[in-house]
């Protein structure tokens, strides 16, 4: 079985008033406080964080060639490097 705890701290934080202001009005607005309102926001900014950002796909060009040679790794810097070198 498996606990989690969680520490509750208190902090000042110092806000542009307009912010605050706004902050407040939709935390009354959607019937939260405004911690609940800051926590929200920050967990959703910080979740952006860890979200996967889409790979591109991409395609080897060559040029006056038909590709790249049987047996060689683009991957593998080092073997790439040695049959360069040859």
């Amino acid at each position: 079985m498996s606990w989690h705890y969680s520490v509750i701290m208190r902090t000042t934080v110092r806000l542009n008033d307009q912010l605050l202001m706004a902050a407040r009005r939709a935390a009354v607005e959607r019937n939260i406080t405004l911690t609940k309102l800051i926590e929200e926001a920050l967990r959703e900014k910080l979740s952006e964080q860890h979200r996967a950002v889409p790979e591109r796909s991409f395609q080897v060009v060559t040029f006056n060639g038909d590709g790249v040679q049987p047996g060689i790794d683009l991957d593998d810097s080092a073997a790439l490097l040695a049959t360069m070198e040859d």
